[in-house]
């Protein structure tokens, strides 16, 4: 009797053994692979995507485990395996939706060249694609009707995409950011285009915070006495649409009759010069109190400026500049 009991249970406990070392055992390519799952793709596909990859030994124990997890959904997507992983890590990463995605940071004051060649980079979106989408104003066009693009809404933060994901859906995704901040800064009816734009001109401007709000009174002051707003980053920003700036900025350009260039067309440029974060949109909405008219950087190289309201003292600080690089 014990002997048909043992040839029995033997098999069992064999075929129990060799799956659970099957299961446990981590196996897996000797480089970085990956699996593109498609939607409603079947357990039996999936295992067989798998092992068509060497990222399990047999499609049998992925079924197993699939058994032993009838609940648990598989979700499509692009999922990366760069080491050995037992049967049982490998379905729990596709149960969870771990797809492989790339990171994007966008910092403030970025502009949609910027984004595009950081995008570039990344692998997954051409440049030239992005910059077709942000260029059409369409996804803001509701909150925006005068937005020449997508510029000045295309929010400063970190993004996460897919090979999957298509340039549209990242720049959905920005420029949703965008309204999400501005609803957290109660604008009330503040003109969202002009706010934005001259948010773009004090986020290019300044880099130091406690400014912002002092550099958005020059520009306010400035405009309600009808003078131009001499800004350098808008002549640097029209000359990257005309495609011809290359790190300086020449005679010709401060020249140019582009509708960008503040040097030569009073009031704000037609829209945003880049896409300021949410200090640079509160400094805009609420401007320094002040009859500050001018400001000019300071020789310390710290980055901060000085303010001054008319313009014997701002000659004065231009002269203390010019005498602190020469030193």
């Amino acid at each position: 009797m014990r002997k048909v009991v043992a040839a029995i249970l033997l098999p069992g406990i064999i075929a129990g053994v060799y799956f659970a070392w099957s299961a446990l055992t981590p196996h897996g390519p000797g480089r970085e692979v990956f699996v593109d799952i498609p939607p409603r793709t079947s357990t039996r596909e999936i295992a067989r995507m798998l092992r068509a990859n060497g990222v399990i030994r047999e499609e049998w124990t992925f079924l197993a485990v699939r058994a032993v997890n009838p609940r648990a959904t598989l979700q499509a997507g692009e999922y990366a395996f760069d080491k050995p992983l037992p049967v049982w890590d490998v379905f729990r990463k596709i149960a969870r939706g771990e797809v492989f995605y790339r990171e994007l940071t966008v910092p403030e004051g970025s502009n949609m060249f910027d984004i595009a060649a950081a995008i570039e980079k990344l692998g997954f979106i051409k440049a030239a694609d992005f910059l077709k989408v942000a260029s059409d104003p369409a996804l803001i066009r509701d909150l925006d009707a005068r937005a020449p693009s997508l510029e000045g809404y295309l929010f400063p933060a970190k993004y996460r995409f897919t090979r999957r994901t298509t340039a549209r859906q990242l720049a959905t995704e920005m420029t949703a950011s965008f309204r999400r901040a501005w609803k957290e800064l109660h604008p009330g009816v503040a003109d969202v285009h002009d706010t934005t734009t001259l948010a773009s001109l004090v986020e290019k401007e300044t880099a130091i915070p406690p400014e912002r709000p002092m550099v958005a009174a020059v520009f306010r002051n400035r405009m309600r006495r009808g003078w131009a707003l001499d800004c350098d980053p808008t002549v640097i920003y029209a000359a990257l649409l005309e495609k011809r700036y290359h790190g300086d900025i020449h005679k010709s350009d401060l020249a140019s009759t582009n509708q960008y260039n503040t040097y030569k067309n009073a009031g704000l440029p037609p829209g945003p010069i880049a896409n300021p974060g949410l200090e640079s949109l509160r400094a805009a909405l609420r401007p320094a109190a002040g009859d500050y008219m001018f400001f000019v950087a300071k020789p310390d190289g710290s980055g901060q400026h000085s303010f001054s309201s008319t313009l014997a003292q701002h000659n004065v600080a231009v002269q203390e500049y010019r005498r602190g690089l020469q030193r």
